[in-house]
Parts: C-alpha cells; structure tokens; sequence
C-alpha cells in the first residue's frame, strides 16, 4: 500500500489552477523530494494531503486512507511540519513538546532529547522569545520524535543555519534507517539531492517529471569540457552534441544519449585534457523550469 497516492488532484481557486491533475505515488519507506521555486503548488499539495483543503477533482490517500473523506484517520500515521512555524507563544519549548506529543498519542522521550541537543533548543525558553529558525527547529522536533509512519515537511530549514542543516538531513537518514517514509517538500536543491531517494519537479501546478537522481540524469545532457593542445579545432556533426567554446583552446560539449560518437571522433583530435560530469539536480531542475511563468499556486 502507497504511504501518499494521489489520482488527478486538482485545487483550482476562482480561475486559477493551483494545482493540475497530480498523479503522485510513494511508497513506505521512500524519501521523496518535491521540487519548485515557491509559487509552484508545492504548499497546495500538501494541504489537499493533510485534508486542510476540498479538491476540486481528483483523489488524495495516506496508507490507503481518504485524505479529504476521513482526515482524522489519515492524520493517526503523520507528522507534520509547517514552512511557516505558528505555535503557542506563551508555552516554552518544553510544554511544545509535551503538549504535541499528548495530542498525538505519544512520542519518544529518549529520541526527544537526542533531537534536542543535535537541533540546539532551549527548552525552557518560551516560543514568544524565539527567532523563525528557532521556532522551527521545535517544529523539527517534534515531529521526528513522533515517529510517525509519514513525516511531511513543508520547506523544514527555512531560517536555520548550516549547521543546522546538516542536523536535519542526518536526523532524514535516520528516519529512513527506520522505515519511515518523508515528504520532503522544498527548493534547496542541494538538500534534496543529500537525503532523498526520489525527485518530482513541479512546474505551475503541473509535475513535469519525476525519478530517482539517475533516471532524471540519464534524460539531460551529459558536460564534457575538452582542451586541445593548440587552437580548438571544429568538431564533425554528431547527433545530440553541441558545442560552444570555452576558451581559444577549450570547447563545452552538451550530450544527450550516447556518449561513444562523440569520443571517437576525439580520438583523432590533439585532445590535452578532458572532463567528464553528470547533470547536477540544479541543472535537471532548470531543464524543465521557466521562472517567467511559473508562480501559479503556492
């Protein structure tokens, strides 16, 4: 059973389309990475998962259970975690955590305070006196410390620092080593190429792609950067290759498909050196998005 399925989810506000016809799976266990620049529909997907909001079309489940139809029972397996953190300003962080932890039935106690140290919060200090990074760090918490079966997180290190961050994703492997499964919504993309097992891309409303790292690779362009010993000579036509220079003696290769074409015909220029990388999430993302028209939902 999919811990997340959704069937053409869609959430349109008046006329505009927030989100379009989502066909999503993941499964138990699965770190899933949900990419897009904010505006993209990321935080209206998440919503229509936690049953916040009606669909206008279309079906969300968490472990089989009708997101919208019976929140109450699809909330009993999840944590949740804000991209922006409210919660009760005269309690200290301490009285957070009792508190969230008798609302859901319980948490561990030992992993709490495990998280406490590694995420530096004050227990003692009231949520009124602490900073947005703060503030998040107890949401983090909280939520790891559940153990829930599903942990959705809506952009979890927006205000923390570096440091913090690395917490965060040793805190994500550990869950996974447990079998938990993680939503991972965000649009730092080193981070969710450090934690997560898959990737989809979300382009205004619409996922426009989906994978792990390596089967998102395999459809982008390949980077070979080749310096000659003397004058960049021109290179014969080859399918799926382009080039441009890089230098007087310098070319960059953009390859799509195979790669044997290419360094054949190299095998007879004076090459001097030569470089070889994959396409980083970065450039995956930027692949298949247009800032210009993109921020349609939220």
């Amino acid at each position: 059973m999919d811990a997340i399925r959704a069937e053409g989810l869609t959430k349109r506000y008046g006329s505009t389309v927030a989100l379009d016809a989502l066909d999503l799976r993941v499964a138990p266990g699965e770190v899933f990475g949900y990419l897009g620049p904010n505006g993209a529909g990321k935080t209206t997907t998440i919503r229509l998962l936690l049953g916040l909001h009606r669909p206008s079309a279309g079906r969300a489940a968490l472990f089989g259970v009708d997101a919208w139809g019976d929140p109450v029972r699809a909330h009993r397996k999840v944590a949740y975690v804000a991209g922006e953190p409210f919660l009760w300003p005269s309690l200290t962080s301490a009285e957070t955590f009792e508190f969230l932890a008798r609302v859901r039935g319980g948490a561990d106690a030992d992993y709490r305070e495990t998280l406490i140290d590694r995420f530096r919060v004050d227990p003692d200090k009231k949520v009124r006196a602490l900073s947005k990074g703060n503030r998040q760090k107890v949401q983090l918490v909280a939520a790891f410390a559940s153990r829930a079966e599903l942990l959705i997180l809506d952009e979890p290190t927006a205000g923390l620092d570096p440091l913090m961050e690395v917490a965060f994703r040793e805190t994500v492997r550990e869950a996974k080593a447990r079998g938990q499964t993680v939503f991972l919504s965000s649009h730092i993309l080193s981070e969710v190429e450090a934690v997560c097992d898959r990737v989809g891309i979300l382009r205004a409303g619409r996922l426009v792609d989906q994978g792990t790292l390596e089967q998102l690779r395999h459809l982008s362009a390949h980077t070979v950067e080749v310096t000659f010993d003397g004058p960049a000579p021109p290179l014969p036509p080859l399918a799926g290759v382009s080039a441009s220079p890089a230098g007087a003696s310098a070319l960059r290769l953009e390859v799509t498909g195979d790669l044997r074409p290419l360094l054949a015909a190299l095998s007879e220029l004076p090459v001097a050196a030569l470089t070889s990388r994959e396409p980083s999430l970065e450039e995956i993302f930027l692949h298949h998005y247009d800032a210009s028209d993109g921020r349609v939902g939220r």
